[in-house]
C-alpha cells in the first residue's frame, strides 16, 4: 500500500469513529431531553471530562525502538471512579476511545455501578508482536497513565486483543510503581492473582441471559431457535456454546476471515477445539460465505459480536431475524437502527447486551477489595440478576415513552450520571 493509500485509509477510520462519537452525542442529547434536563447537562455529558494521549518507546526484539502512542478517555466520574477496558489494534484513534468511554458509563448506569465510563487503547498490530514486545509495551502503557489511573480512580479491564496476561503484567508494573500490591487496580485479572470466578465468560453469559429475556418478549423458544453469530473471538465463541447448550441452532457463525452457514446447526465444539487463538477457523474450510450473506441467513435471532458499524442502511433492509442483540459495541448504525425499528425487528443495543463484562469485573473490584472471593455458582447468580433487571427496566421505559430500546437504553444510562452531577452541584 502507498502512503496516499495509507493516509486515506486512516482519514475514513477516523471519519467512521467520528460519526459514531457524534451518532452517540445525539442520542444523548435525545435521551436527556426526554428526561427533561437541559443543554447545560448535556453538554458536562457530551465529552469526556479527561482524554489523556501518550507516546512512549518500546524495545522490540530486533534491537530496534518504536513509538507508540496509546489513549486514556474517563467520561465522567460523578458516581465514582471510571472504569473500562483497554484495547491493541491498529485502528484505536482518539475519537472511538472517547466513545466506547461514554458507553461505558452508560453501561455502568444501566447496571446500577457505582462507576463512570473509561477506556483506553494503544495503536498497534498485537497479531504480529511476540510476546516479549506485547509485555514491554503493556508495562509502559501503565507508566505513561500510571498518574490517572488506579483502584479508586480509574480501573481498566481486558478489550479487544488484550486478555487476562495482559492484565497481570500491567498489574505488577502499577504494583512496582505504588511499591504495594494493588490488585484493584485492574479487572480480568487470571484467578491466582485476584480475578474473579466467571470474568472470561462474562460478556457472553450477558448477553446469553438477554438474548433469553429478549426471546420471552417475542414469544421465541430458545430450544430450536436458529441463531446467526458475526464473530468468533471471546464474547462470539462463548455465546455460540452457550447457545449450542441452551438448544439452540447456531446456523451461521463468521470470523475475520470468513463465515460458515448450515441450517442444520454449525459444529460449535469442532470450532472451538480447532480455532486458533485468536479465534479464527474459516481457513478450515472451503465452502465460505461472504459477511453480506452471513447477515441475509433466515434465522430468529442474530448477534453482531465482531466490530462496529456492521449493520447498516445498505444492509438493514436485507435482514431475516425477529431479534436482533448486539453483543459488540457499536455494530449498528443509527440509520440502521431507525430502519429495524420501523420493520418490527427487536432490537437490544449493546449498552445492555454487553454490560456482562463490565457487571462481572465490578464483582472482581468488589472482591479484590474484600479479600474475600467468591465462588463460580455465585457469581453467575448475582450476573444473572443484574442483567435480567437491566432488561426489564430498559424494555419497561421503552414501553412507557414508546422509544426503542437503544434510546431507552441512553435515558437508562445518562439518568445516574444526570442525577449525580446534579447532586454535586456540578450542574
Amino acid at each position: 500500500m502507498s502512503v496516499k493509500e495509507e493516509i486515506l485509509e486512516q482519514q475514513a477510520e477516523e471519519s467512521e469513529s467520528l460519526n459514531m462519537y457524534h451518532s452517540t452525542q445525539a442520542v444523548i442529547h435525545e435521551a436527556l431531553r426526554k428526561l427533561g434536563y437541559g443543554e447545560a447537562m448535556y453538554e458536562l455529558l457530551k465529552e469526556p471530562l479527561r482524554l489523556l494521549t501518550v507516546r512512549f518507546p518500546v524495545r522490540m526484539d530486533d534491537g530496534s525502538v518504536k513509538v507508540f502512542t496509546g489513549y486514556r478517555s474517563q467520561h465522567n466520574d460523578s458516581v465514582g471512579p471510571t472504569k473500562g477496558g483497554i484495547r491493541y489494534h491498529p485502528e484505536v484513534d482518539e475519537a472511538e476511545v472517547k466513545s466506547l468511554s461514554v458507553w461505558m458509563s452508560l453501561k455502568c448506569g444501566i447496571t446500577n455501578l457505582p462507576f463512570g465510563g473509561g477506556k483506553g487503547g494503544i495503536i498497534c498490530e498485537p497479531r504480529q508482536m511476540s510476546l516479549g514486545e506485547l509485555e514491554r509495551m503493556s508495562r509502559a502503557y501503565v507508566r505513561a497513565i500510571s498518574q490517572i489511573v488506579g483502584p479508586n480512580k480509574d480501573i481498566p479491564a481486558p478489550d479487544v486483543y488484550t486478555n487476562a496476561q495482559i492484565m497481570a503484567w500491567m498489574m505488577d508494573e502499577y504494583s512496582h510503581l505504588r511499591e504495594f500490591d494493588s490488585p484493584g487496580f485492574i479487572t480480568g485479572k487470571p484467578i491466582v492473582l485476584g480475578g474473579s470466578q466467571g470474568r472470561e465468560t462474562a460478556t457472553a453469559r450477558g448477553v446469553a441471559i438477554v438474548i433469553e429475556e429478549a426471546a420471552r418478549k417475542k414469544g421465541i423458544d430458545i430450544k430450536g431457535a436458529r441463531v446467526v453469530i458475526q464473530g468468533f473471538g471471546n464474547a462470539g465463541s462463548y455465546l455460540a456454546k452457550f447457545m449450542h447448550d441452551a438448544g439452540a441452532k447456531v446456523v451461521g457463525v463468521s470470523d475475520v476471515y470468513g463465515a460458515i452457514a448450515d441450517p442444520n446447526g454449525v459444529d460449535i465444539d469442532y470450532l472451538l477445539d480447532r480455532r486458533d487463538s485468536f479465534g479464527t477457523f474459516s481457513k478450515l474450510f472451503t465452502n465460505t460465505i461472504t459477511n453480506k450473506e452471513l447477515f441475509e441467513l433466515d434465522c430468529d435471532i442474530l448477534v453482531p459480536a465482531a466490530i462496529s458499524n456492521q449493520i447498516t442502511e445498505k444492509n438493514a433492509y436485507d435482514i431475516k431475524a425477529s431479534i436482533v442483540v448486539e453483543a459488540a459495541n457499536g455494530p449498528t448504525t443509527m440509520e440502521a437502527t431507525e430502519i429495524l425499528d420501523e420493520r418490527g425487528i427487536f432490537l437490544v443495543p449493546d449498552i445492555l447486551s454487553n454490560a456482562g463484562g463490565v457487571t462481572v469485573s465490578y464483582f472482581e473490584w468488589v472482591q479484590n477489595n474484600q479479600g474475600y472471593y467468591w465462588t463460580d455458582e455465585e457469581v453467575e447468580q448475582k450476573l444473572k440478576k443484574i442483567m435480567v433487571d437491566s432488561f426489564e427496566n430498559v424494555y419497561k421505559v421503552a414501553k412507557n415513552h414508546k422509544v426503542n430500546m437503544r434510546l431507552a437504553a441512553y435515558m437508562v444510562g445518562i439518568r445516574k450520571l444526570a442525577e449525580a452531577s446534579s447532586f454535586r452541584g456540578w450542574v
